[in-house]
């Protein structure tokens, strides 16, 4: 008995290890490789150059080519010669291994075959990788299946019948037959036996374009130019290579545009470090282009500081400004160069009439890097100017705007793009005493019952909703910019930014007393700000950096006093205490 035991646990040892080592056989390892189009035909200098670079970045498993590597279309030994040297020379920095498919230019005539040998080697062959199987064609010379040598197609036939059990099968030749065969519902001798045989994918090139299609379950696939003149087709895809992955998931092809596979080292860290010192200090306005009530820009200067903040790049271009309709800078452009770390001020001069938006921009472009550019644009800071009126009695803070000391109400806003408001109508009114800034806002709705506002939690998300908000900086020189917003039922959202804008602090909250009124066509807030909680006095003829806007979630839109609406001092407007 323990004899027949010992059998049959040897017996099923026998079965784990069979049905193990048929697991490991048929256990398809990913494959990932790439193909290269065609690099003659009218060559760019320069584009397979960076095929190469950008495939050798990817690490492919191989590469493989499509053909024409060479000019070629000549008898001459030494120019034949010459050229198989220096597409080899081209791609000297692959370092994974490359297999070649001859294509016209590479083997035009029985000539230029030996060279083809010798530089590169069979011009059909196949091999193994990871169990599946490649073959390699040679159509050059041929313009139709029917001049393929016989020795070849025998060839082809056997080396299909070998490798039946292959994974997956693929196919390259140079120049697609089956476009106007298949394509056109001609028959395909080829196309009979990738059937017959089990092909999966047949790749080919020569004419340019990228293109594919899938025929009896077989993909095909024409790969683009990788550096020979080039058609972009239908959706502008111009020189490129093709990324195939072969999986357990089957078969996945990607064309790749060239100038898409970057360096580990595009963007450094210091070349960040710098750009976002461009960005804060590159550009600066001394101050603001004051608007006057009509809307214009008086006959004015204001000055500019570039700061160059590379210390081993000379800042050297142009300022230019983008020009908007009513508004005229002199000069209009000006070369500038800027030393490492040095700073210099620039002056022009500026003046408007008409329409207010949009402002003028600066432009120009600082060095972060050797041969690297940094775009930077600036719009020109105005300032348009809002009066904050004396109370002359204790206001009652109930929502309805009704004391005598609310005056003037400001309404002329715009769009948050500079045009005119697309919302309705909102009255915004400011008061103060020695110990508070009061704000009033009177927004009117006609549809009085779609006001959109549910939060009533302090910081919960009342910009969302129907709102009016506040941008108060009541010292430019400290540049701290108060965010206040108060939705139709009173509840507040607020934060401190500084910084110009690079940081906010939300932990930040004042302390207000807040109530909202709804009448049948508006919505109301009246609101005391403690001035101590802002840092502030407010006295006559004392001016504060002030934005405001009113939200109308109907619309989808808002309506600014100025616009962008930004956290940037010098780009805020006026109030100015009466």
């Amino acid at each position: 008995m323990k004899k027949y035991k010992r059998f049959f646990l040897s017996l099923s040892l026998l079965f784990v290890f069979a049905g193990y080592a048929l697991a490991v056989k048929t256990e398809i390892v990913p494959v990932r490789f790439a193909i290269i189009g065609d690099r003659t035909g009218d060559c760019q200098p320069g584009i397979y150059e960076k095929v190469v670079a950008e495939v050798e970045r990817m690490k492919p498993d191989f590469v493989i080519t499509v053909g024409d590597h060479i000019q070629g279309y000549t008898d001459d030994s030494i120019v034949l010669k010459q050229q198989w040297e220096d597409y080899k020379s081209i791609i000297k920095p692959l370092t994974v291994p490359i297999y070649f498919t001859p294509g016209n230019h590479d083997i035009t005539t029985d000539t230029a075959l030996p060279f083809y040998q010798r530089y590169i080697g069979k011009p059909y062959y196949s091999f193994d990788f990871r169990g599946m199987h490649f073959i390699v064609l040679d159509n050059s010379r041929f313009d139709s299946i029917a001049g393929v040598p016989k020795a070849q197609m025998d060839w082809l036939v056997s080396d299909l019948k070998k490798s039946r059990k292959a994974t997956y099968t693929f196919v390259f030749f140079h120049k697609p037959f089956w476009f106007d065969l298949i394509g056109e519902g001609k028959t395909d001798l080829w196309q009979s036996l990738f059937v017959y045989y089990g092909v999966d994918a047949v790749f080919a090139g020569h004419a340019h374009l990228y293109f594919s299609a899938k025929y009896d379950n077989i993909l095909y696939t024409a790969v683009g130019s990788s550096g020979g003149s080039c058609n972009p087709g239908p959706t502008g895809l111009e020189y490129h290579f093709t990324w195939v992955t072969a999986d357990k998931k089957g078969i996945s092809i990607a064309p790749i545009k060239t100038g898409s596979v970057l360096p580990w080292e595009e963007v450094t860290a210091p070349e960040i470090k710098l750009i976002d010192n461009i960005e804060r200090y590159g550009l600066d306005f001394e101050k603001s282009v004051l608007i006057n009530d009509d809307l214009t820009a008086s006959d004015t200067s204001f000055i500019v500081k570039i700061k160059n903040p590379s210390s081993d790049q000379t800042f050297e271009d142009t300022l230019n400004w983008e020009l908007t309709e009513g508004w005229s800078i002199e000069p209009k452009s000006l070369p500038i160069k800027v030393a490492e770390g040095e700073s210099t001020r620039v002056k022009f001069k500026v003046k408007s009439k008409g329409k207010l938006y949009p402002v003028p921009i600066l432009t120009t472009r600082f060095f972060y890097a050797k041969d690297k550019t940094y775009p930077v644009k600036m719009t020109l800071p105005v300032a348009r100017k809002a009066y904050c009126y004396k109370a002359t009695t204790t206001p009652v803070i109930d929502g309805n705007i009704t004391e005598p000391f609310w005056q003037k109400p400001i309404s002329k806003l715009f769009a948050p793009n500079g045009s005119p408001m697309k919302i309705d109508s909102a009255y915004f009114y400011f008061a103060y005493d020695e110990n508070n800034l009061y704000v009033g806002v009177r927004c009117k709705e006609s549809k009085i019952d779609s006001i959109f506002a549910k939060v009533t939690e302090p910081d919960g998300a009342v910009y969302n909703e129907d709102c009016a908000g506040y941008f108060f900086c009541p010292d430019i020189e400290k540049g701290i910019i108060y965010q206040i917003y108060f939705n139709p039922l009173g509840a507040v959202f607020d934060q401190k930014i500084t910084d110009n804008g690079y940081n906010a602090d939300r932990a930040w909250n004042g302390t207000y007393e807040v109530k909202a009124f709804k009448g049948s066509n508006f919505w109301s807030i009246e609101a005391r700000i403690p001035l101590e909680q802002l840092e502030a006095k407010a006295t006559s003829g004392q001016s504060w950096r002030m934005n405001f806007r009113r939200k109308q979630k109907r619309f989808n839109s808002a309506a600014d006093w100025q616009v962008p609406i930004v956290y940037y001092p010098k780009s805020l407007g006026l109030l100015i205490m009466k």
